[in-house]
């Protein structure tokens, strides 16, 4: 049987990086991030129910200072997430789908995402 030359799939050499592709991979990762941050969340919690000395081992964990990283980490995810998500909820309108749209609100939504996190923090860790 003669092999048929089929056209490839369009690669990286055809589409180059752009924010939609950047966001979008972002967007995944900041949701599998927030689902280690539920399973982190759901040890917490049954620890408290758990009684006073699994309680105090739990908070000796999230109160160390190393850990003050993740917390942000997963606050940007939050943020990142929630600010995408509704972005998305505007595209399944029909609504932001021009070239300049895509662009501007995709920024807009890592500098959302960036500024609550900063917010956040600093309100929180003071």
């Amino acid at each position: 049987m003669d092999r048929v030359e089929r056209p490839l799939s369009p690669h990286m050499q055809i589409y180059g990086w752009r924010i939609t592709n950047t966001l979008s991979i972002l967007h995944r990762l900041t949701g599998l991030l927030l689902s280690l941050g539920a399973l982190f969340l759901a040890w917490w919690l049954f620890s408290a129910a758990s009684g006073p000395e699994s309680y105090a081992n739990a908070q000796d964990v999230v109160g160390s200072a190393w850990f003050r990283l993740p917390l942000i980490a997963w606050t940007f995810c939050f943020f990142f997430h929630l600010a995408n998500g509704i972005r998305h909820l505007f595209w399944d309108t029909g609504a932001g789908f021009e070239r300049a749209q895509i662009r501007t609100t995709g920024w807009a939504v890592v500098g959302f995402a960036v500024a609550a996190t900063l917010l956040y923090t600093l309100i929180a860790m003071i």
